[in-house]
């Protein structure tokens, strides 16, 4: 059964394994997370499983909000998320799910926001290499020509060059369960997780 799980990446530490090599690990907080929707087509057989994390006062949503939660018989969540699975089994809508639902060893997917660099140019955006730094280049980190001339007379969609970096949706796969604290919803995994300090992340396991 597939379950995803919303929470926040708290930061980056390592640990020493029995032989003595140093293990990055990254320190996130997951949930707990509340089902709050199950969207089930007949034609369909994925069934997509809508959960709330993080409770949130009534008085700071929209009226619209309010009463979407009020339907549900529900509290009213800040963030909620959609995940595609092909089994329900055990899952129903007000059903808590929390870290007790993974095992140590197992291993996850997570997807977050990148860290924003802002707007940069070839060399760091793209690794193109400069050109030299000799007195009288006028070619240091210049672009240099983007185009083929007169045919096709045109920059074609998808030209690497200078641009907004980072801040961009990104998974990685296969990352390892180190250790799980079920009394602070605390989970260890084994490598890097996208995002800064404090970004929402989505963690999902097959």
């Amino acid at each position: 059964m597939s379950i995803a799980m919303i929470g926040k990446k708290v930061g980056m530490t390592q640990i020493f394994n029995k032989e003595g090599l140093s293990i990055p690990i990254t320190i996130l907080q997951i949930g707990p997370c509340t089902i709050t929707k199950i969207i089930q087509q007949p034609n369909n057989k994925q069934i997509k499983v809508q959960i709330g994390y993080e409770y949130i006062q009534p008085d700071k949503l929209t009226k619209a909000s309010k009463g979407y939660f009020k339907k549900q018989q529900l509290p009213c969540f800040k963030y909620l998320k959609e995940y595609k699975t092909n089994d329900i089994k055990n899952l129903n809508i007000g059903k808590v799910l929390s870290i007790e639902e993974l095992k140590i060893g197992s291993r996850v997917t997570i997807s977050g926001k990148s860290i924003g660099k802002g707007f940069s140019g070839y060399q760091k955006r793209h690794h193109f290499s400069r050109g030299p730094m000799s007195h009288g280049s006028k070619n240091h980190r210049q672009p240099g020509s983007i185009g083929a001339g007169t045919t096709p007379g045109r920059v074609f969609p998808g030209k690497r060059m200078a641009g907004h970096m980072g801040n961009n949706q990104v998974s990685i796969k296969n990352l390892k369960i180190i250790s799980i604290d079920n009394h602070n919803n605390i989970l260890t995994i084994e490598g890097s997780v996208p995002g800064k300090n404090g970004n929402l992340i989505k963690i999902y396991k097959k």
